[in-house]
């Protein structure tokens, strides 16, 4: 039992120094913002959440279930805040905030070929968590077309990047699939449950009626 644990909250002891002083950062910025708002032009409980659920799903993508030696993991629902941001804020707010988390990723986890499968797999896929900000009504069906967009970008790069890993015989498009869907479709499969549960849905819907009556 300890080793199983240790296996899935390991990597805590890996975080490096860098990425607690974003995180210490981001968690600043948002309770500077909420104790001065009245102080700044800014929608600034956009940003205070913004910050908040940055740091959440970079705090949970380091619970790793599974981890790919060339990048990417199943993680207990790590973009879910993300999922939840944009379906508060819609998808401007939502993107830019999948942009800023996909740099941190980098900063995490780096695995760099190319200037252009860096922008594929990192700020990209991550900015396009965003999309679910176009279902204001529907989270479950913003998770569902999030986690598609993130699953698109990761294709391409598979398909363009990596697809020299793929076993004999095997098309790169077919190895990309197969690599990315796993990976990626577990991630949102997680997400999607989650939502599911009626207790977080119902706590998700009183926060966001919070959110708009403040």
């Amino acid at each position: 039992m300890s080793n199983f644990l240790s296996s899935i909250f390991g990597d805590f002891a890996q975080i490096r120094s860098v990425t607690v002083a974003v995180i210490a950062i981001l968690i600043a910025a948002a309770a500077v913002f909420h104790f001065y708002r009245d102080r700044f032009r800014f929608d600034t409980k956009t940003i205070v959440y913004g910050g908040l659920c940055i740091a959440l799903s970079f705090l949970l993508s380091y619970i790793r279930f599974y981890h790919w030696p060339q990048g990417g993991s199943i993680t207990p629902g790590s973009m879910l805040p993300l999922f939840i941001y944009a379906y508060y804020f819609g998808p401007v707010a939502g993107i830019t905030a999948g942009a800023a988390y996909g740099i941190l990723q980098l900063i995490q986890d780096p695995y760099i070929l190319h200037w252009a499968q860096v922008l594929l797999d990192y700020p990209l896929p991550f900015a396009a968590l965003g999309l679910a900000g176009f279902f204001k009504n529907n989270l479950r069906l913003g998770i569902l077309a999030g986690g598609f967009g993130r699953f698109f970008f990761h294709f391409l790069s598979g398909v363009i990047f990596f697809g020299s890993y793929a076993p004999p015989g095997m098309s790169p498009v077919v190895y990309s699939i197969a690599v990315n869907g796993s990976i990626i479709g577990t991630e949102v499969a997680i997400c999607f449950a989650i939502s599911l549960v009626p207790q977080f849905y119902n706590a998700v819907q009183d926060l966001r009626h919070n959110i708009i009556r403040a």
